[in-house]
């Protein structure tokens, strides 16, 4: 017998892979699919008006910060609860002198809390993915954020 003769032809050019269900991508109606961003929202509203309540500007209400209060120098999130009660009330240039970086900050979350809620609302999965370069400019402009605000020139960063 010829080997080219009991060899037997493929039913099809490559093999079939079966069909799965994108795991990433969570099954079932939009409710489910916003559980998540909406808790996170009801969260950080929850904390948005607690501040925006108990104003920090008033002592006792709020611990000082510990670097503050051994080293005297402001950390990155000193004047953040400041920041954040001016926000809450409209007041943005307040906010923006109390803590300029965290105002960015509530801003940059806002933007990819709605990206987040627009793929969930139409099923797709979100992928955040920052590159290591990323992360290292972000680290970049915490450090230069807090060595500049502590120098005498970066009077206009203090909180």
């Amino acid at each position: 017998m010829n080997a080219e003769s009991s060899t037997v032809a493929p039913t099809a050019p490559y093999p079939v892979a079966p069909t799965v269900p994108d795991p990433a991508v969570p099954p079932g109606p939009a409710w489910r699919r916003l559980a998540v961003p909406a808790g996170l929202f009801a969260a950080v509203a929850g904390a948005f008006a607690y501040v925006g309540a108990v104003d920090p500007n008033e002592p006792g209400h709020y611990p000082v910060c510990p670097l503050y209060r051994l080293t005297g120098l402001y950390c990155p999130g000193c004047g953040g609860l400041r920041g954040a009660h001016a926000f809450v009330h409209g007041d943005l240039l307040t906010a923006l002198r109390d803590n300029a970086l965290g105002v960015a900050a509530y801003l940059g979350f806002a933007v990819l809390w709605t990206v987040w809620v627009v793929h969930a609302v139409r099923g797709r999965p979100v992928r955040l993915e920052p590159r290591p370069a990323h992360l290292w400019a972000m680290g970049a402009l915490l450090l230069v954020f807090t060595v500049v605000r502590n120098l005498p020139s970066g009077g206009w960063l203090h909180p």
